[in-house]
């Protein structure tokens, strides 16, 4: 593979989170400490009996200003509740004030975005071979450009905004695309990260794959059987020149290796490139990570092969884990989500032990945390793993 040079890092200026365990990091970081999951039994409308899901709570009660109404759908009322958590719209304003508008840019990441207003148009034809409502109103729903538009509009910024599908590398994906516009000088900061909701397609899809396990989802456990969807919102501003000391992304690492439409590698040698080149951008040996916070979806095979990607390069000492027992698998916003995750466990010198088992699986070597641990943490790697083949590994910690 050939060596890449150290680049400088980002500095996160603003950070917030929404999720089946709350709104904001204070609700993030409380669940986290008491162990308590947010995945619940999947509602009857859902159509996937006896699985269960990460649904975030009240989102049915959330609204758009009236001026952007037309922009209504699952995905923007969740990507509304994330703004007004953790003081993040005020930090774009205050972004806004430092750069101007036009020098702010938007990249968010979805797999679905409003899909779930299609579904809803669909259901609602006069009959068979209709053609859907005139009232439905794809370009600000459905549309994967719908999410970044409604942000830029929201925060009233005009720099570029640029949607990222990358199946569920979507949200740690906008951090390589926002670390190219600031970079270049195109831009002075980027509202980045991801956000995607449940939707009865994905739901039934990913359980016509065999995939949902029944029950909640338990990563990494030795009988684990599957998925458990959540959906959420994670969102960080991305600035350059961070201070000594401040939160920052050190590193990003992608590949493609196009194994298979929806199976890893077997032995993970795309997601190996990406926490090389992650470790690589980042100018980090493997030593210096104290803790992999794991793409862990709980499959056989995608955990599995994490195990050996992971132990082939960091060995078998170093603490890991995945926290979709607590979430769900939020697919788009996983990674963006994990961000904030990852801050917390750099904060708190948390390594959050995977949720509901009592044993990993025994062919794993990896060091596989199962209850909560508390040590020095000063950088995170976190991992993102995708259908065909997409890898993303990010590397946060405090910038030098």
């Amino acid at each position: 593979m050939n060596q890449i040079s150290p680049i400088p890092p980002l500095a996160i200026t603003a950070l917030t989170a929404v999720s089946a365990l709350g709104a904001g990091l204070d609700a993030t970081r409380h669940a986290l400490r008491a162990r308590q999951g947010g995945l619940a039994p999947a509602a009857p409308e859902d159509g996937v009996p006896g699985a269960w899901v990460g649904r975030v709570a009240g989102l049915e009660r959330a609204f758009l200003p009236q001026a952007l109404s037309h922009f209504t759908c699952r995905n923007n009322l969740l990507a509304e509740m994330a703004l007004a958590q953790d003081g993040f719209a005020e930090a774009v304003g205050d972004a806004c004030v430092r750069h101007g508008p036009a020098r702010i840019g938007v990249v968010l990441g979805t797999s679905t975005a409003g899909i779930a207003e299609t579904e809803a148009a669909y259901a609602a034809r006069s009959g068979p071979g209709a053609p859907l409502p005139g009232s439905f109103n794809y370009s600000d729903t459905h549309d994967l450009q719908a999410l970044p538009r409604y942000v830029r509009t929201r925060l009233g910024l005009k720099g570029p905004a640029l949607a990222v599908s990358t199946a569920c590398t979507s949200g740690a994906r906008t951090v390589i695309e926002a670390a190219a516009l600031l970079h270049s000088g195109i831009c002075d900061a980027v509202v980045a990260g991801g956000v995607d909701t449940l939707c009865r397609l994905t739901l039934r899809g990913f359980d016509a794959l065999a995939l949902l396990a029944r029950g909640p989802s338990r990563p990494c456990a030795a009988d684990r059987e599957g998925i458990s969807i959540g959906e959420a919102a994670g969102l960080f501003l991305l600035e350059r020149g961070p201070a000594p000391g401040q939160l920052a992304i050190l590193g990003a690492g992608a590949s493609a290796d196009g194994h298979h439409m929806s199976s890893p590698h077997p032995e993970g040698l795309g997601a190996v490139t990406a926490m090389r080149r992650a470790l690589q951008q980042a100018g980090l040996a493997p030593a210096e990570i104290d803790y992999i916070n794991l793409h862990g979806t709980g499959t056989r095979a995608n955990d599995a092969m994490e195990d050996r990607a992971v132990t082939e390069v960091f060995g078998t000492a170093l603490p890991c884990s995945s926290t979709k027992g607590w979430t769900g698998h939020t697919l788009g916003a996983s990674g963006a989500l994990e961000v904030a995750v990852a801050a917390i466990c750099l904060q708190d010198g948390l390594i959050p032990g995977c949720l509901g088992i009592d044993a990993p699986d025994p062919d794993f070597r990896a060091d596989l945390a199962i209850a909560n641990r508390h040590a020095s943490v000063r950088r995170v790697m976190s991992n993102s793993f995708g259908f065909g083949g997409s890898n993303c590994a990010l590397v946060l910690g405090p910038a030098a």
